[in-house]
């Protein structure tokens, strides 16, 4: 017979997800209907629904070693489909800023590398600049050849910018970040 000890747990990691989310993590009651509409779900393993039952249950490594958090691309059509509107895309990016603190591996490396590299620029510039995390995907993942073909012939067309736009306030959006990292320990 299970004893409450068992069951604070899995509140606990359900509680601590809701709260840096913001979503309503335990309102799902798993009508399916954010992996019919997801573009990616033909390759999450579980789907997107499937992973907060994971997380209703405190199944927290088998959440944070998933493949699903770093295949989500936040299009929200999760939450847009959600009858309790649960933004999947939101809980997942809590989910891979802790699996990568808790120090757990995405199954593709590079999925992680490009995440970090995207927030990076995101964090400098105030918006996103693709030169930039193109350099830093790949000084972290050693490929400095691959595409280069493709990332001449994007130059070339100019669609790929070599400097980054400058926006007022960047030191707003540091700020912010600071206050996420503070919020997420």
């Amino acid at each position: 017979m299970a004893t409450g000890a068992n069951i604070a747990p899995a509140l606990k990691f359900s509680e601590e997800i809701e709260a840096r989310s913001g979503q309503p993590v335990s309102l799902c009651y798993q009508c399916k209907k954010c992996a019919g509409g997801c573009p990616m779900s033909f390759a999450m393993q579980p789907y997107n629904c499937d992973l907060l039952k994971l997380i209703k249950y405190g199944e927290k490594e088998a959440v944070l070693g998933s493949n699903t958090i770093w295949l989500c691309i936040g299009c929200r059509t999760c939450g847009a489909r959600c009858p309790n509107g649960i933004d999947i895309s939101k809980v997942n990016d809590v989910l891979r800023e802790m699996s990568l603190a808790s120090g757990k591996k995405a199954g593709d490396p590079r999925t992680a590398a490009f995440h970090q590299s995207f927030l990076a620029t995101v964090e400098q510039f105030g918006r996103s600049y693709e030169a930039g995390t193109i350099g830093l995907f790949k000084l972290k993942t050693a490929s400095f050849t691959q595409d280069l073909a493709l990332g001449l012939r994007f130059m070339a067309r100019n669609k790929l910018k070599l400097l980054p736009d400058r926006i007022r306030r960047a030191g707003e959006i540091k700020r912010i970040f600071r206050k996420a990292r503070e919020a997420g320990k």
